[in-house]
């Protein structure tokens, strides 16, 4: 028995543990690195303790900090949440050895399942499918190779340790494959702390599909049904659902009785994923069991009325599970939406920065919606940790119904602020490929190569436009909107840019009724915006000529964030002063994001091509490389490994090499 739980984790997972176990009664405590000191979980636990350091190996990762952090406060339980110190086993022992309960299988189970290549050699003497690959012990590059060689491409090098997609590197022909090694040992290493890797031959075009598994200290196991997470980029799960559209009732009976045997086999006790690939043939191989709570595990709730997370703390109390395979029923369908901190207009390409408007209640008001997060507006968003920042989950009664509900939450809760996915994902759920279950875990890459639409940075229509050059024109503060346009007053020019489609003209004028007339400049068309106020949640209501419409939108200055389809669209006020041009500079390396330097490949003197890689920055589980814009001749190095750097800092200058005459 346990009374009081440390969450060792942050974030919306956090938090989400945080409100089940005050649900039962359990005390909690939080913990947390300096950059998190204001981060919605720390507030939301009954106690906190810091932890110092702002990288997860600074603060989330020290197994003797957290364990001693529950000492402290009179914890007797720890749950490690998903990612992090979740899936090690040595943690898991240590909780144990300090006389504390820990909220997850034990070590052995971690131990058997945690590492993908001993997990994948226990289900293949279990006689459950594998794909093809390379398991074995010698892992030195020329072994590695060899066995490449004998497996053939395409295929994945992948950690054994850890998950979540990190310390993985797809390689498509015999060329990438030095690299795809390095880098991903190099990532397994700062992750996991375990630099071992496996190979396994890529089955192309497969679906990624899960089965929640649960077992008790009673020799219990049961299985909740299948979770497609299909729709992913670089391997990371964008979107999940359950049931997933493609198994049939057949299929859902073997895949659960096969990850219910693997559980069984291995002693596990707690939550846990066994995941699959299936192939065009509807073959299903085994990937890796996730020895955890799994980030998708809402949309299992939803469909089967149960909180997951309670059964973990119940199981971990040591109470026989509450349901039997029988008494387990599936209703409607749920999808997930992940809303990253990301561009994914620009190669998803990760985002930092202050959260200027968050309030998910206006879309959680909606039947069958429910957002999980870990943000608040005002906060900030660092490139420490994972770039997902909020979960958007919808239960209807069937699949069509979930994608209609889940198209409004995401427009009815937009992040501002920082770039994110929120339209990406509406795009997502509606594209043709996705309704009609066509997709496969490789396709949105696949599309990021072709062109695909669904990639191109949106544009704000004519009426967006419209919008943001009425509310420019307004006053800024709203008392005085309602106060001073009692009088018609005279006409003004009002110039409005946005970064993806120049500038545009209008002739503007301020009438009565708290309305602006509005003509574009060189255009006959007159066309009139009111201001009808705001309700309580901040959102706008404004007619367009005759027609009115709820918004969101946020103006500071002459800057304006304005809402459209899920969209942001930011508009201002040109300024006079020309723009710096030190981001175009050839001869200057940049920042893309603020982040941690993971390699420098050259130092002063170097002389580098067009083209050549020179340096890495890591940042929300991604590694960007900066290129050689140009030929030249490396003139100084601004940065060094494990060095933090802001967005935009100069980390690399270069000289032509005629200077050298």
């Amino acid at each position: 028995m346990f009374n009081k739980i440390l969450i060792a984790n942050r974030g919306e997972i956090a938090c989400r543990v945080m409100r089940t176990a005050r649900a039962l009664g359990y005390r909690t405590v939080a913990v947390y690195s300096d950059a998190d000191a204001n981060a919605p979980h720390v507030s939301l636990a009954d106690e906190a303790i810091a932890l110092g350091g702002n990288t997860a190996a600074e603060s989330y990762l020290r197994a003797d900090a957290l364990i001693e952090a529950a000492k402290r406060c009179g914890a007797d339980a720890i749950h490690p949440g998903y990612g992090f110190l979740s899936e090690r086993a040595d943690f898991a022992q240590a909780v144990v050895d300090a006389g504390l309960v820990f909220i997850g299988p034990p070590a052995s189970a971690i131990i058997a399942m945690g590492n993908k290549a001993g997990a994948k050699r226990r289900m293949i003497e279990a006689g459950v499918p594998c794909a093809p690959g390379y398991l074995g012990e010698e892992q030195d590059e020329a072994t590695l190779l060899r066995e490449a060689q004998a497996l053939g491409y395409p295929l994945l090098v992948k950690a054994v340790a850890g998950g979540g997609g990190r310390g993985m590197r797809l390689v498509h022909k015999a060329e990438e494959l030095e690299a795809g090694i390095t880098g991903a040992r190099r990532e397994a290493k700062s992750a996991f702390g375990d630099g071992t890797l496996m190979l396994e031959r890529l089955i192309e075009r497969g679906r990624h599909i899960e089965i929640q598994v649960f077992a008790d200290g009673h020799g219990h196991a049961v299985h909740l049904g299948e979770r497609d997470c299909t729709a992913q980029r670089r391997r990371q799960k964008v979107i999940e659902e359950a049931p997933s559209p493609v198994v049939s009732e057949t299929m859902r009976h073997a895949m659960g009785r096969d990850a219910v045997a693997a559980a069984l086999a291995v002693g596990y006790v707690g939550a846990g994923t066994v995941e699959f690939i299936v192939d065009d043939a509807m073959n299903h191989f085994f990937l890796e069991m996730n020895t955890r709570l799994q980030v998708e595990h809402p949309v299992t709730e939803c469909i089967t009325g149960l909180d997951l997370v309670e059964w973990q703390l119940r199981v971990a109390a040591g109470e026989v599970l509450p349901l039997t395979q029988s008494q387990i029923a599936f209703k409607g369908h749920a999808i997930e939406a992940r809303l990253y901190a990301e561009d994914p207009y620009a190669g998803f390409a990760p985002q930092t920065g202050r959260i200027e408007w968050w309030r998910p209640q206006i879309a959680a008001r909606q039947s069958g919606v429910r957002i999980d997060d870990g943000i608040v507006e005002c906060g900030e968003v660092s490139p420490y940790y994972d770039a997902m920042v909020a979960k958007l989950i919808v239960h209807g009664r069937d699949r069509e119904d979930a994608i209609r509900r889940l198209a409004a939450a995401l427009e009815d809760a937009p992040l501002l602020g920082l770039v994110n996915n929120g339209r990406f994902l509406r795009d997502l759920i509606q594209h043709p490929d996705f309704r009609a279950a066509r997709m496969h875990t490789s396709l949105l890459d696949d599309w990021a190569v072709a062109g695909e639409p669904l990639l191109q940075r949106p544009q704000p229509s004519d009426t967006d436009w419209l919008i943001a050059a009425a509310l420019l024109a307004l006053p800024e503060d709203e008392a005085s909107v309602s106060a001073s346009l009692s009088l018609p007053l005279s006409s003004f020019d009002l110039k409005l840019k946005h970064d993806d489609e120049g500038e545009r003209r209008y002739r503007a004028r301020l009438v009565a009724g708290n309305t602006v007339q509005l003509a574009p400049v060189g255009s006959q068309t007159t066309h009139r915006v009111q201001w009808l106020g705001r309700d309580a949640d901040g959102r706008l209501r404004v007619s367009v000529d005759g027609v009115q419409r709820w918004l969101i939108a946020l103006r500071e200055g002459m800057r304006l964030q304005l809402v459209s389809d899920a969209a942001v669209f930011v508009f201002e006020e040109p300024s006079p002063i020309p723009a710096s041009a030190d981001a175009n500079d050839p001869l200057r390396a940049i920042a893309p994001v603020a982040g941690l330097v993971a390699q420098v490949l050259v130092k002063p003197g170097d002389v580098v091509a067009e083209g050549q890689p020179m340096l890495s920055v890591e940042a929300m589980k991604m590694e960007m490389w900066l290129s050689a814009a140009c030929a030249g001749r490396v003139k100084a190095v601004h940065a060094a490994p494990q060095e933090s750097v802001a967005a935009g800092a100069l980390l690399i200058e270069l000289e032509t090499l005629e200077t050298e005459q």
